[in-house]
């Protein structure tokens, strides 16, 4: 059975991130699933760093949110991102901010990556450093 790599962190949203209506600027979602891929590097040893120290960059390609309940200035949601094993070249990840006062899902979203070498080539295989990753997580 494949393990389940998820990550949760607490938000804490400051002035600077919302908009004149109080609410999350549209913009900052992008930061926060940021953050929680941040969190998830440190967590299963897969930071940014971990790619150019392996001689390749992990540059998003797509990124998506949907928005479902206004997240207001002061308030601490939480943000939880969850790997989605692949077989392709590719990193993806699900996110979900979640209202911890009620469990309410306020926003939703997924990132994909993938992999260049250090010359900006697309790498169609993934990496050898990262199947090692894949295997020691068992995430197939």
């Amino acid at each position: 059975m494949a393990n389940v790599l998820s990550v949760e962190k607490r938000l804490d949203i400051r002035f600077s991130e919302v908009d004149s209506m109080n609410v999350v600027w549209h913009g900052s979602y992008m930061l926060y699933f940021e953050d929680a891929r941040e969190a998830f590097g440190e967590r299963y040893g897969l930071a940014y760093m971990t790619f150019f120290d392996n001689g390749c960059y992990a540059p998003l390609v797509d990124m998506t949110f949907h928005w479902r309940k206004p997240i207001r200035y002061g308030q601490k949601p939480v943000i939880r991102i969850t790997y989605m094993p692949t077989e392709a070249a590719k990193i993806v990840f699900r996110y979900e901010i979640i209202d911890p006062e009620n469990g309410e899902v306020m926003a939703f979203g997924e990132s994909t990556q993938v992999f260049m070498d250090l010359n900006y080539e697309l790498l169609w295989e993934s990496p050898g450093f990262y199947r090692e990753w894949q295997n020691k997580w068992e995430v197939f």
